[in-house]
């Protein structure tokens, strides 16, 4: 029988935890989550999104959509918008007070990557970061 570290799959999910655990601890502070971050994240990269379109692109529930974007409104750090094509449909954008807290948490961030990563030197971090990003391409779109 094989153990569990010689699982692929299995790796891959301890990591994601601990790298969740790492990251959540380092936004404790500030009131946000990592839910709350990859949210802000998104938005980061474009003028503003549908909640339908949060929920698809980050695999989350459309309920919990709704409640993280009630949290980062009450922060400041979203806000709904009417949508120009649809009246009845809201756009989601990310303020500037959201893009200044994504700013601040580049740095802890990097710490938290640094921290899984240690073990790894340069090329097999970019290797590794190459190999996860074609992976994610592939199966998560």
């Amino acid at each position: 029988m094989r153990g569990l570290h010689a699982d692929t799959g299995y790796l891959l999910y301890r990591l994601g935890l601990r790298s969740g655990q790492l990251f959540n601890a380092c936004l404790q502070e500030s009131g946000v989550r990592l839910r709350h971050y990859a949210v802000l994240r998104f938005l980061a990269t474009s003028e503003g999104a549908l909640q339908r379109e949060l929920s698809t692109r980050l695999g989350y529930d459309p309920s919990a959509i709704v409640g993280l974007v009630d949290d980062l409104e009450k922060q400041g750090f979203a806000e709904r918008r009417p949508s120009p094509d649809d009246r009845r449909s809201r756009i989601v954008a990310l303020t500037e007070k959201g893009r200044a807290f994504l700013r601040d948490t580049d740095e802890a961030g990097q710490r938290v990557t640094n921290e899984l990563l240690a073990p790894l030197d340069p090329a097999d971090r970019e290797a590794l970061h190459a190999l996860l990003l074609r992976i994610a391409e592939d199966g998560l779109n």
